[in-house]
């Protein structure tokens, strides 16, 4: 088993940063595939970034410029930097684990472990 707990959410001016941290615990953190997912209000959750193992990254093209992906496998957290936030970015954000290295990094499907949450509420 996975557990991971996001941290980091709030609210911020537009143009604005903020920095989000998913700490996980249980199995080896290395192995998996780390996503970022948010969801808006009467929307469906969708996907932001990921990062493999191997450190590649990917984003939705919405963040691309403005986010940042990372991962910190000795400690076992993953990181989602925001900056220029818009708006449009409020959402709860969502944190994910892979227990294996598949191929459709953007489908929620894909992951097998989910944080509870942070809200990010962005303001104009």
């Amino acid at each position: 088993q996975v557990q991971l707990v996001e941290s980091g959410g709030g609210v911020v001016q537009a143009g604005g940063s903020l920095r989000l941290s998913c700490a996980a615990s249980g199995r080896t953190f290395s192995m998996y595939i780390m996503a970022w997912f948010r969801q808006a209000p009467g929307k469906e959750r969708e996907f932001v970034a990921a990062i493999r193992s191997a450190g590649i990254t990917y984003y939705t093209d919405s963040v691309k410029g403005r986010f940042t992906i990372s991962r910190d496998n000795a400690k076992n957290t993953v990181y989602l930097q925001m900056n220029s936030l818009k708006p449009e970015d409020t959402a709860v954000y969502y944190c994910a684990a892979a227990a294996v290295d598949r191929l459709l990094v953007r489908s929620r499907g894909s992951y097998d472990y989910w944080g509870q949450g942070t809200q990010v509420t962005v303001s104009s």
